[in-house]
C-alpha cells in the first residue's frame, strides 16, 4: 500500500498546485490514500467549505488540520458534516472536532491521526501521552496507522519518532514548512521525516511575502500577512506499507517545484 502526505498546503497558490499536479502524482506513484495539512489552505490561515471540498474533489481523502485551525469559523460546521477532516487530538475533551479516522482503504482498514506539539506552540495536552491513549484503541483495529505531527521543535519531533517506532506504520512531521531531508525507516519499521515541507509559494517565507517578513523582524512591529506571488512547490512524501506487517517497506520524498 502506497500512502501520500502532502505538505501544508499554503493559500490559492498551494490549492493550485494541488488542482496541477495532485491527479498525476497520484496516478504515476500508484497511490491508495493521500493525506494532506490543510490548516493554511483558506488564505494561509485556517479551512473554508469551499477550499475543503475542492480539495477532496481534487483526490485528498483526508485533511489534516493544527494551531491555525480556528481562525475560520466554517471548521465548527465542517467536523459536523466532514469526518474526513481532523484535528489534533490533544485538544481538551469536549473541543469540536475528532482526532483521527479510520477508513476502508482496499479491503483493509487504515487509521489517520493528528497530533499537535506543545514546544513554541499552544500548551495543549500531552501528545505523548494522548497518542498512547488513542493507540490503544486504535492498534485494536488496524495495524496500519498513520500520524500527522503538527509541531514546531524538531527536538519534540525525533521524540516522537522515536516514540512511536514499532508502534505506528508511519509518522510525518508539519507546520514549519519546509522539507527536511531526513526521511527514513526507525529501526522497528516505523517511516519517519522531520517535516515534509510546503505546497504554495516557492520565493517566499514560509508562504508569505518575503518583505513583510523581513521587515517584522528588523522593525518588531506587526504587518498583515500576505501570500506571496510567482512560482510554487509542491512537497509531500510516499510511505510504501506492508500491509500485513503494517511496517513501512519504502519513503521517498516528493518536490515538484515549477520555477525549475
Amino acid at each position: 500500500m502506497k500512502i501520500l502526505a502532502v505538505g501544508d498546503i499554503v493559500g490559492k497558490p498551494g490549492c493550485t498546485m494541488i488542482r496541477n499536479f495532485l491527479h498525476k502524482v497520484k496516478k504515476d506513484l500508484e497511490v491508495d490514500l493521500c493525506i494532506a495539512n490543510g490548516e493554511n489552505a483558506a488564505v494561509g490561515n485556517g479551512m473554508t467549505r469551499s477550499i475543503a471540498y475542492e480539495l477532496f474533489e481534487q483526490g485528498i481523502d483526508v485533511i489534516t488540520m493544527g494551531n491555525h485551525l480556528w481562525n475560520k469559523k466554517e471548521i465548527f460546521s465542517l467536523f459536523k458534516e466532514e469526518k474526513a477532516i481532523i484535528r489534533p487530538a490533544n485538544y481538551p475533551p469536549g473541543t469540536p472536532g475528532r482526532g483521527s479516522i479510520i477508513l476502508d482503504v482496499n479491503d483493509k482498514k487504515v487509521a489517520v491521526l493528528n497530533i499537535s506539539g506543545r514546544i513554541f506552540m499552544e500548551n495543549l495536552d500531552c501528545p505523548f501521552r494522548v497518542i498512547e491513549k488513542e493507540l490503544k484503541v486504535i492498534a485494536g483495529i488496524t495495524n496500519v496507522i498513520i500520524v500527522d505531527f503538527h509541531a514546531e521543535a524538531t527536538s519534540e519531533k525525533l521524540a516522537m519518532g522515536w516514540y512511536l517506532d514499532g508502534k505506528v506504520s508511519a509518522i510525518f512531521g508539519t507546520h514549519t514548512h519546509v522539507q527536511t531531508a531526513d526521511e527514513r525507516i526507525l529501526p522497528k519499521g516505523t517511516g519517519y521525516i522531520t517535516d515534509i515541507g510546503m505546497t504554495g509559494p516557492y520565493d517566499s517565507i514560509l508562504g508569505v511575502k518575503k518583505e513583510i517578513i523581513i521587515n517584522r523582524f528588523i522593525t518588531h512591529l506587526p504587518e498583515k500577512f500576505q501570500i506571496a506571488d510567482g512560482p510554487s512547490q509542491f512537497n509531500g512524501i510516499v510511505f510504501e506499507i506492508d500491509e500485513l506487517t503494517g511496517k513501512t517497506t519504502n519513503v521517498n520524498r516528493i518536490i515538484i517545484n515549477e520555477k525549475f
